[in-house]
This record gives C-alpha cells, sequence and structure tokens, in this order.
C-alpha cells in the first residue's frame, strides 16, 4: 500500500468521522429546537391563548421526525383542542384525523372521539360524525343504536326547517349578545357594557333591557345602539369562556339595563339602578321571579367589595339574588350552595318559583358542568341535585331554561348535535328532579356554530335563543323563532309483527296502510327480521292492516296527536293461526286494548253471549291480548270483557260474523270519545243521532253503577273564546239533564265546557274549513272520574 493511498483512506475516514459528527450535533440541536418550540406551545396553550399555541404545535408537528410518538399524539391532541376554541373546525377535524390515523385513543383521551365527532357535525359530515359519535360512544359502554344522528338530520332535522321561522333583531351588534330572558314587555339579554368595564383587557359582560322587544331595537339611554363596540372578531370575554371553553368556571356574567320594567326613565335612574347590580366583574345570564320582582343572576366571585379565587387561583361564578323595591334592586346576597372552589351559573326559574336550575362544574358531575336543580324550602334554597346521566353527559351542558309545562331545554356539546354547542329539550319528571327523553332541537333552531339560550312557552310556538352562526367566533346574536309547523314534524315508528305463538318475526308480511295522505293506501312488507320502519307525520291517525298467509288478519291503530316529545314508537303486531273450525261453524278471533294507547290487556276475561239462546263462551287473553272463540253460525252475539278496574262498551257480531273483534277496555283517568255526538252550529240542543248515541251511554252507566264520569264538551273555533266557552258548557249540561231523564243518578257525572281550546283538527282560528271539519269539533267526550 502507498504512502499516498494510505494518506488519502485515513483522510477519508476522517471526514466520515466528521461527517456523522455533524449529523449527530445537527440532530440534538434540531430535537432541542423541537423540544423548545413545543414547550412553547404548552405555555401558550395553558395561557389559553389558542391561537399563538395553534401556529406552534403546527410547526412543531412539521417536524416529525424529532418527535417520539407520544409527544406526536399530545401536541396532536393539543392543537385540535386549540381549533376547537377557536371555532375552526375544519382545521379541528384535520387534527382529529391525524390523530386518530394511527388506532384507538387510550382510554384517558377517549373524549376526543366526541370532540372528532362534533368537528365533523359542524362541517356538515353527518354520517361520518354518526360513526365516530359511535366511536365514541363504545368507549362509554354504550350500545351504538341503528339510527342516531344520521337518520335524525335526514328524516327529522331537515323536514324541520319548514317548522320555525327566524328573525335576526336589529339589536344585535359586532359584540355579543346572548342568553335572552323575557321581562315585562322586554327581553334581558346579556351583552358588553356600555362604557369602561374591562378585567384582564376584555370587555365587561352586562345584563340589558330591551323595553319594546317588537322594534328589535334598543331606545334612549338603555339601548344598545349607542354602546362603544370592538371590531368583528374580536373577543369580548375574559380569556377562557363558556362561550369559548364551554368550562363554566371561567364564564362571565352579566348585569342588568336601567329602567327595568318602567318605561321611559331618566339618565340618573337608569344609572342608579345599574349601580346596584353591576361590579367591575362580570355579571352573566339571569332569572326572574314569575312577578318580576326578585332576580337571580350569576356574577363572578365577588362580594362587599372583594374578588375571591380558588385554590387554583380562577375567580370562579357564582349566583346572586336581589329585590327589586321602587324600582331600584337591593344589594346582591349569594346563595346558599355557592363555593370558591368551582363555578355555579346559568339559573332558570320554574313557573311556580320553587325549583332552580342551574349549571356547575362542582365535583361529582358527568362532565365538564352539569345541571342540577336545588328547591325552595323553609325560605332556603335545598342543596342541588345532579339530574342524571339522561341529561348530562361526558361534555357540557349549559344555559338551562324550563317552560311552564315543565320541559327543560338545555344546551350541551356532549350529546349528539349539528355542531359544538346545540339546543336540546328533555322531559322532567314529576318531582323535577331526573331528565329523559333528551332530544334534539333540529335545524334551524340548531346549526353547525354554537347554539344555546333559548327561551320560549310551554307549546314552542315562539321564542328566542342565541347563536353565532352568522359571524362564528365571540359573535353570539339574538333570534326570535316562530313556529309555523308541529313542534315533532316526524315520528321514527317501527313495525314488528311475529307469530303470537312461537314469537318468531314474520318476513314479507303485507302491511296496508290507511291515514296520512302520505302513506294512505299504500302495501308495504316486513323485511327479514319482521320489521317495518318509516317517519310518521305528527298530528296523524294511521291504522296497520296485516295479511299474511296462514294467519288471521290484524289490525293495529296509532296517533301521533298530543305527544309531547319525538320520541322513537315500536308497535308490536302479534299474529295468530286460526282456530280451525269445521264447515259448520265460526271462528270468532280478535284481541283486547286499552282505550289509551291501544296497548294489549292481559288476562282479561273475554264472554262470548249468544243472542239465539243467551249461551256463554268465556276466554282469558293471552299477553299479546288474543282472545279465540268457535261458535255457531247463524247467530248475532255480542262480546264483553271484564278486569279489576277496567271497563269497556263491548262489541256486536252479526249472523254472518261481520263486527269488530277487538275490545277497547277504558279505566280511571281515560278520556273516551261518545261516537257522533254532533251538534249544529250555535246550538246546545241534543240531536236525534246523538240521542241514539247517549242511549248506549245509558247502557254503560247502568253495565258500572259505580262509574262516574265527567262529560266533556267542545265547539268549533267560530265566534269568540268566550262565546264559546258558554256554548260548550251548555252542552255538557245538556247532556247530563239528558242522562238524567233516563235515569242516571246527578252524582255520577260532572258536566264541563271546553270551548274551542282543543280541537282534533286544523280548524282554528284564522283558518277556513269545511262545515263538515267545523263539525267534527262540535263534539262530546266524557273522563273516567271513578270506576270500581
Amino acid at each position: 500500500m502507498s504512502h499516498a493511498y494510505f494518506f488519502l483512506t485515513h483522510q477519508l475516514k476522517s471526514m466520515d468521522r466528521l461527517l456523522l459528527l455533524v449529523v449527530l450535533l445537527w440532530g440534538r440541536m434540531a430535537l432541542g429546537q423541537v423540544q423548545s418550540i413545543l414547550s412553547q406551545a404548552d405555555r401558550q396553550f395553558d395561557r389559553l391563548s389558542f391561537s399563538k399555541a395553534a401556529e406552534l404545535y403546527e410547526e412543531a408537528l412539521g417536524k416529525t421526525n424529532s418527535l417520539t410518538e407520544a409527544q406526536r399524539r399530545s401536541a396532536l391532541v393539543q392543537l385540535a383542542y386549540s381549533y376547537r376554541q377557536l371555532n375552526d373546525m375544519k382545521n379541528a377535524e384535520r387534527a382529529y384525523s391525524n390523530l386518530l390515523v394511527n388506532g384507538e385513543l387510550p382510554a384517558d383521551l377517549s373524549q376526543h372521539y366526541l370532540y372528532f365527532a362534533q368537528a365533523l357535525a359542524s362541517n356538515g359530515k353527518y354520517e361520518a360524525a354518526q360513526k365516530a359519535y359511535s366511536r365514541y360512544e363504545a368507549t362509554q359502554g354504550k350500545p351504538s343504536g341503528d339510527s342516531v344522528l344520521s337518520e335524525l338530520h335526514k328524516a327529522a332535522d331537515s323536514r324541520n326547517e319548514s317548522a320555525y321561522t327566524l328573525e335576526f333583531l336589529k339589536l344585535n351588534t359586532r359584540q355579543p349578545e346572548f342568553s335572552p330572558v323575557p321581562y315585562g314587555d322586554g327581553l334581558v339579554y346579556v351583552t358588553t357594557a356600555k362604557k369602561g368595564g374591562f378585567l384582564g383587557g376584555k370587555r365587561l359582560l352586562d345584563l340589558y333591557y330591551q323595553p319594546d322587544i317588537k322594534t328589535g331595537q334598543s331606545t334612549g339611554s338603555r339601548g344598545t345602539g349607542s354602546f362603544l363596540r370592538r371590531p368583528l372578531g374580536r373577543d369580548a370575554y375574559t380569556a377562557a369562556t363558556a362561550n369559548d371553553s364551554r368550562t363554566v368556571g371561567f364564564y362571565g356574567g352579566n348585569n342588568i339595563a336601567a329602567g327595568l320594567g318602567y318605561g321611559d326613565v331618566p339618565v340618573s335612574e337608569t344609572e342608579r339602578f345599574g349601580k346596584s347590580l353591576n361590579t367591575r366583574y362580570h355579571e352573566g345570564p339571569a332569572t326572574f321571579t314569575s312577578d318580576g320582582s326578585r332576580i337571580i343572576f350569576t356574577r363572578n366571585n365577588y362580594n362587599e367589595g372583594h374578588a375571591r379565587r380558588s385554590t387554583d387561583g380562577v375567580n370562579k361564578l357564582k349566583l346572586y339574588t336581589a329585590t327589586q323595591v321602587n324600582g331600584t334592586w337591593s344589594e346582591a346576597t349569594e346563595l346558599p350552595f355557592n363555593s370558591d372552589e368551582f363555578s355555579t351559573g346559568h339559573p332558570a326559574l320554574s313557573a311556580d318559583n320553587k325549583r332552580l336550575y342551574f349549571a356547575s362544574d362542582r365535583p361529582g358531575g358527568f362532565g365538564g358542568s352539569d345541571i342540577y336543580v336545588s328547591f325552595w324550602k323553609d325560605k332556603n334554597w335545598s342543596e342541588p341535585v345532579n339530574l342524571g346521566a339522561d341529561v348530562n353527559s361526558k361534555g357540557n351542558e349549559l344555559f338551562p331554561f324550563i317552560d311552564e309545562r315543565g320541559t327543560l331545554y338545555l344546551a350541551s356539546d356532549g350529546h349528539e348535535g349539528l355542531g359544538k354547542l346545540d339546543i336540546f329539550a328533555a322531559q322532567l319528571s314529576p318531582d323535577g328532579m331526573k331528565g329523559y327523553k333528551i332530544s334534539n332541537l333540529g335545524e334551524p333552531i340548531n346549526s353547525s356554530g354554537d347554539d344555546f339560550g333559548i327561551t320560549t312557552d310551554g307549546q314552542r310556538n315562539s321564542g328566542y335563543f342565541s347563536s353565532n352562526r352568522k359571524n362564528g367566533g365571540a359573535d353570539d346574536d339574538i333570534y326570535r323563532f316562530t313556529r309555523q309547523g308541529p313542534v315533532y314534524p316526524c315520528r321514527e315508528l317501527t313495525l314488528i309483527v311475529f307469530d303470537a305463538q312461537s314469537r318468531m318475526p314474520l318476513p314479507d308480511v303485507t302491511v296496508r296502510v290507511t291515514g296520512p295522505d302520505t302513506l294512505n293506501g299504500k302495501l308495504l312488507k316486513t323485511d327479514e327480521k319482521g320489521l317495518l320502519r318509516f317517519c310518521l307525520d305528527n298530528n296523524s291517525d294511521v291504522q296497520f292492516l296485516t295479511n299474511h298467509a296462514g294467519y288471521l288478519e290484524n289490525h293495529i291503530g296509532f296517533s301521533s296527536k298530543n305527544l309531547v316529545d319525538n320520541q322513537p314508537v315500536r308497535l308490536d303486531i302479534p299474529l295468530m293461526k286460526p282456530v280451525v273450525a269445521t264447515t259448520t261453524e265460526l271462528a270468532i278471533n280478535g284481541r283486547v286494548l286499552t282505550q289509551k294507547g291501544r296497548e294489549p290487556v292481559v288476562g282479561a276475561t273475554v264472554i262470548l253471549i249468544n243472542e239465539c239462546d243467551k249461551s256463554r263462551q268465556e276466554a282469558v287473553s293471552a299477553d299479546n291480548g288474543l282472545y279465540s272463540f268457535v261458535a255457531m253460525p247463524g247467530c248475532a252475539y255480542r262480546l264483553e270483557a271484564k278486569k279489576e278496574g277496567m271497563g269497556t262498551a263491548g262489541s256486536f257480531i252479526t249472523k254472518d260474523g261481520k263486527g269488530d273483534t277487538d275490545l277497547l277496555m277504558f279505566q280511571k283517568g281515560d278520556v273516551v270519545r261518545i261516537d257522533n255526538i254532533y251538534y249544529d252550529r250555535n246550538k246546545a240542543n241534543i240531536r236525534p243521532d246523538a240521542a241514539r248515541e247517549l242511549d248506549k251511554m245509558v247502557e254503560l252507566m247502568n253495565r258500572y253503577p259505580s262509574m262516574r264520569i265527567e262529560l266533556r264538551s267542545h265547539t268549533d273555533s267560530r265566534a269568540s273564546a268566550s262565546y264559546n266557552m258558554t256554548l260548550s258548557d251548555k252542552r255538557a249540561k245538556a247532556v247530563v239533564r239528558y242522562l238524567r231523564l233516563k235515569g242516571i243518578d246527578a252524582k255520577r257525572m260532572v258536566a264541563k265546557g271546553f270551548g274551542e281550546s282543543d280541537p282534533v283538527n286544523k280548524c282554528v282560528d284564522g283558518v277556513t274549513c269545511t262545515e263538515e271539519e267545523y263539525q267534527e269539533n262540535r263534539r262530546t267526550e266524557f273522563k273516567i272520574l271513578e270506576l270500581n
């Protein structure tokens, strides 16, 4: 080996070592740089500076080779969450997609499946959102349903768009206006302070009063028209708020405008009113007693001129109350269940002022913030009760409102919806301590943005709510809605047809539908599981007649009228093989059903009476309500049924075997319509056709001598409401007089008129109908008050 070759080789090896050393040094420098970027990003995230944090996380994730898998996952989690807080749902979706691309998340991060579903829903990707919701539910131990968000959106929400019209109120500005509450003839709502009022560099939130909501504009010194406003896109909240982070603990509050409930008031009075409630902290969503004399409102933890913080340094929210005396609010006092360590806010009083619903992130809840209720007892508010898992979720439930019928409304980002915050309605248990049957209000009240802070009447005819759908971000606005159609435009209905004996499903069963125009006369078939699914319009009466080879026909009715929820309904239709009868015999097969709901009555004694020789047969209804007899043809038969606490009008089978074999049984509390009890317009006398039907009522009263009833008469919508109430009362009393003349004791009857308040069809004030349609409402029913 020559000296030259040795020198060259040695030189190359030295260069390799040098290059390796450079690479190692560069790698360490790059790794250090990435670590520095991640540290900066984490600091910005902890400071709730989500915009800067997102930029830094994006920069760090661009250097993937320098990150461990754990660092990459943590950065993606923080990045996606930052975009959520910035209401940038497209980038949030992208970040969550990258987070989930490498498989399942650990249990402590399962919440991000929910956030991913919300991002997809906000971007209109409902089918993908449904899959993400199902994935999230699986991590929570919940079974995945067949038809949740995607079907809800396609079948119900999309059809609900025409049910409401929305108005964008003129009082809205480029700063937030939200959480409207009726007060007097106007609205109290939350917005930024008129002047001054900064906290942490952000303008304070106060309550203001719109005295004449019909105009939708503020007037005079109490209006928002002259308020100092910031440019679009500037967040008027503190660093993290309930409207931004959905965590009640960081959310600001409200303050009420002057002259509340008093017409025009001088500026000095306005200022005096404001000073009694406003502080240099946030005041927020409020509620009032039914007489308007007391307010309960949200405020930062501020008492006697001093702010208090939790052990982790956060100024939490509390609920305060004040009383109005001579137009001025008294000094605000705390409610007893507040704490320095957690937030309590967003109050809502029931119509009787005895229940207070609110949002709180106190320990022991199901998620970030839950809905609680406290009861007014012994002149104080009781220890709060959580409304339970049917209302509260792993996410945040906020902004409760309860109408006069006891329906609870709330905003949630934890239940399946169309965006981040959606408005839901829930039925409350009679004691008000639990909620159930929670349902999304659908479009157009909900959108892909944040929708919250609703207030409405018991029929949901009209009301107000808040949304940032117009400009997004923190620019919340108040909308007025008016209902144009039914509250629940679509009811998911599932029919299950099966063999009555074996309980096995029957496929390919022909079902004839009679009822609504869209379904009337249609022939449908059950699938391989014996199922038939469709969406039924509300305010509909529908009948299903089944026909299958080797089985008796069966029919079942269903009414979607007067239902107070939009939950799916399942109807069981058992089919029975016919009783084998000889050519000289008659088979009579039927069912015993409840008058209300047409549910099977089990264990009823069914009696078949031969009208030729008065002989009797008895059978007991099975668990599906079915019974059967073998009878002799050529005779008419009467059907009756007996069961403790129940009664029936019975049925009649003609000599040729025709007649209704389904027996309807009523019980205490049922309202039963008397067929063909109609009246001439403006008349209360009993017509001859009505007298024939009332004679059947006499027979029924004689059959059940202990039965007491309330005779309920109704009118059509023509004439004034007061006139119609008087007329219906006369009609009810006319029925009672007729029954008394037939020997029925007056003590067994109560007459009551309902006027035009309860129509059975569309014929209300302002709607023109045919004479036949008007006559349908001129009717009489009876309610069972006692039945032993």
